[in-house]
């Protein structure tokens, strides 16, 4: 038995529920501690590529739900995991107030349970949906749920925006408590009895782990898929952290206008996910390899405009909206492709391959980030700060323009073949 429709949206809640938890920490708490206590961007910086290098963990639990199953149980343990971790971060940032190795022991603390949550709870989510969803379906399948997270994302920056102004730390652990429990919760209900009514089609294996990922690393096209990853996601990365941060040290924004502002971003990736999906699924127009070119260069143009305006002033939400929109094109696409070649090589191996990608991603993330507020901080030493943070999206709009011309080379389009000096990608449809 498959997933239904039905069953499908009901696992989209829980990436829904992920994105809703892990923007607190990466967009609102960030903000608070860079603005609001005066503390060095790679503070935030160094913490969240904390929570992102622990999810190199991510092909283990993967490989788990291959050859053992109980992914349901890491579904939700790995939500609470995360809930618990963000509800410490918010506690945190209240006492560095105070305390300053109090808050920084806490926060490793809290990152560290952050990272073991979203690689468990994310992987074992991703491994179920792949190894479930009829082949016909996984891409339309990995599009509604990135759509709902991306939703979750969304609502939650701006809600939490609108509600934390003026701002107070009773009020701070009040949203924060009330949004990761309830994230819990959904995902209990969400996807509990899902994994026995469908047959996953693996078998318990006694196969060790490094073993398993061996099987997968001599796969020349989810290897070159990997590296594909890591440099694309590295440039979509660069300016989680920094954005907040110079929305408010430049352009003067609030922290709910800041965190709103991440609301807008990812209303912007919602809706170039959702263009895409209906463009190249439903009307058939364009190939997969367009969408991901035109969805990088086009976020590298924003990327100008944001540094632009810096120096010269204007409206910034418009350029942010625009690059979360093409964010959003690029993402769809890469996200179809990876979906439909989880089920190519090995088979039962479709959890490890998905949890290879999501370390490269995960990986790419926090370097990217770190990257990025170290540059900042640095670069404010010797320039201005809006040359300081402009300087750090222009280099980052320079690695969307490279990730254009490898995408071209690596991803395939319907009907076509975009070829590499190795094995062709499959299309993502």
């Amino acid at each position: 038995m498959r997933l239904s429709w039905f069953q499908i949206i009901r696992l989209g809640l829980v990436q829904m529920c992920l994105g809703a938890v892990v923007v607190l920490t990466t967009s609102t708490l960030n903000r608070l501690m860079v603005v609001e206590l005066a503390l060095p961007a790679i503070l935030p910086g160094l913490l969240v590529a904390l929570h992102y290098g622990i999810q190199i963990t991510r092909p283990n639990w993967g490989f788990r739900s291959d050859t053992k199953g109980n992914r349901t149980v890491f579904v939700i343990g790995g939500m609470a995991a995360l809930s618990l971790g963000a509800f410490l971060a918010a506690v945190a940032v209240i006492l560095f107030a105070s305390s300053f190795t109090g808050g920084l022991v806490l926060s490793v603390l809290a990152y560290g349970l952050i990272g073991v949550g979203v690689g468990a709870s994310g992987t074992s989510l991703l491994a179920l949906l792949a190894t479930a969803t009829d082949p016909a379906r996984r891409a339309a399948a990995a599009t509604i749920t990135w759509l709902m997270m991306i939703l979750g994302i969304a609502v939650t920056a701006g809600t939490v925006g609108a509600l934390l102004d003026p701002y107070t730390p009773a009020l701070l652990l009040e949203i924060v408590g009330v949004v990761t429990g309830g994230a819990t919760v959904l995902t209990a209900v969400a996807v509990w009895g899902i994994e026995r009514r469908v047959v996953a089609e693996r078998e318990t294996e006694a196969l060790p782990f490094r073993a398993g990922l061996a099987e997968v690393w001599a796969e020349p096209r989810a290897r070159i898929f990997t590296l594909f990853i890591f440099l694309s996601m590295t440039a979509y990365f660069m300016q989680e952290l920094i954005l907040e941060p110079y929305a408010g040290l430049v352009f003067g924004f609030t922290p709910g206008q800041s965190t709103q502002l991440s609301g807008a971003q990812n209303g912007g990736v919602f809706v170039g996910m959702l263009l895409v999906g209906i463009a190249a699924t439903g009307l058939r127009l364009g190939t997969l390899r367009m969408w991901v070119v035109a969805g990088c260069l086009g976020s590298a143009a924003a990327l100008m405009a944001i540094a632009l305006l810096g120096q010269t002033g204007g409206a910034l939400v418009p350029a942010v909206v625009a690059l979360g929109f093409f964010n959003g094109m690029f993402a769809v696409a890469a996200i179809g492709s990876m979906m439909a070649l989880a089920g190519q090589g090995r088979s039962a191996r479709e959890g490890t391959r998905m949890g290879l990608w999501g370390a490269a991603q995960a990986l790419a993330a926090g370097f990217g980030g770190l990257v990025g507020a170290a540059a900042a901080d640095g670069l404010r030493l010797f320039v201005p700060v809006p040359a300081a943070f402009g300087s750090v999206f222009v280099f980052e709009a320079a690695l969307f323009c490279l990730a254009a011309l490898i995408a071209a080379r690596v991803v395939e389009g319907r009907g076509g073949a975009a070829r590499a000096p190795g094995p062709q990608l499959v299309p993502g449809e």
